[in-house]
């Protein structure tokens, strides 16, 4: 028996990977994030008994689910949105399975800023622009930042950054990274990205929060920041510049 943790990507069904769907179809158990994923996914899981949203569960129910999988030597998919790997919440779900001698592993999955890049047709690191991207987010509701970690300290490096599950603290971001990508810097607000019902809000640090105030994204929204985002490229890669030679293209 094992708990497959599945990556189900940002929201389109088909996002998701061929071991992910295989997976997923081949369970007798599925417990999915409601909030988060796709029910039109959750149906290719035809051969499922127990399908089991967790939006509303405690870990300790999640755990029994699955327990109760182990103990009738039932495989069980665990749906989560995107990667797993990114706040994914799989790391005490994990703990306990350790704790109980319960196999797993992991697919990974499309995570969001990757999803948003592919819809504004853009590459997230340039050169000479940016050639890192910071993932992070800010303290709202859930649990606190590490001290050592925040947005000031990231934008001194002038890297892309995409900060999830922070929409609510949109004036705090704009504050924030002004003083260090200028009132000009591009900024995009992705709103269930992939969805049918998707949004893309396209702006500057100046002008963003005036456009998406009537909106009322409140949640399942990507902040994403840095010059990477401007239409003009200042200098092409060197990858396959004629004058760059590698060990595929010596001369």
């Amino acid at each position: 028996m094992t708990v497959h943790f599945i990556g189900a990507g940002p929201g389109a069904p088909d996002l998701i990977t061929i071991r992910g769907l295989r997976l997923l179809a081949n369970a007798p158990v599925v417990l999915y994030a409601g909030s988060l994923v796709s029910e039109d996914l959750i149906k290719e899981a035809k051969t499922a008994h127990t399908i089991l949203n967790t939006a509303s569960m405690t870990l300790d129910q999640i755990i029994d689910a699955i327990m109760t999988a182990h103990l009738a030597g039932e495989n069980v998919a665990r749906v989560h949105s995107g990667d797993p790997s990114l706040y994914g919440a799989i790391a005490e779900q994990i703990q306990k399975l350790d704790m109980l001698n319960i196999d797993y592993d992991i697919t990974p999955g499309v995570p969001a800023f990757s999803a948003t890049a592919a819809a504004l047709k853009k590459e997230l690191t340039l050169p000479t622009i940016a050639q890192t991207v910071v993932l992070t987010r800010t303290a709202v509701r859930a649990s606190k930042m590490p001290s050592r970690e925040n947005l000031s300290q990231f934008a001194q490096t002038g890297a892309t950054i995409a900060i999830h599950l922070s929409i609510n603290n949109l004036a705090r971001v704009v504050r924030e990274l002004v003083p260090y990508y200028g009132h000009d810097c591009p900024i995009v607000i992705a709103y269930r990205v992939s969805w049918p019902d998707e949004i893309i809000i396209q702006g500057t640090l100046s002008n963003i929060r005036e456009k998406i105030k009537a909106l009322d994204i409140t949640r399942t929204a990507l902040i994403l920041v840095g010059k990477v985002l401007s239409d003009q490229i200042t200098k092409e890669s060197s990858l396959y510049n004629s004058n760059h030679t590698h060990i595929f293209r010596p001369n």
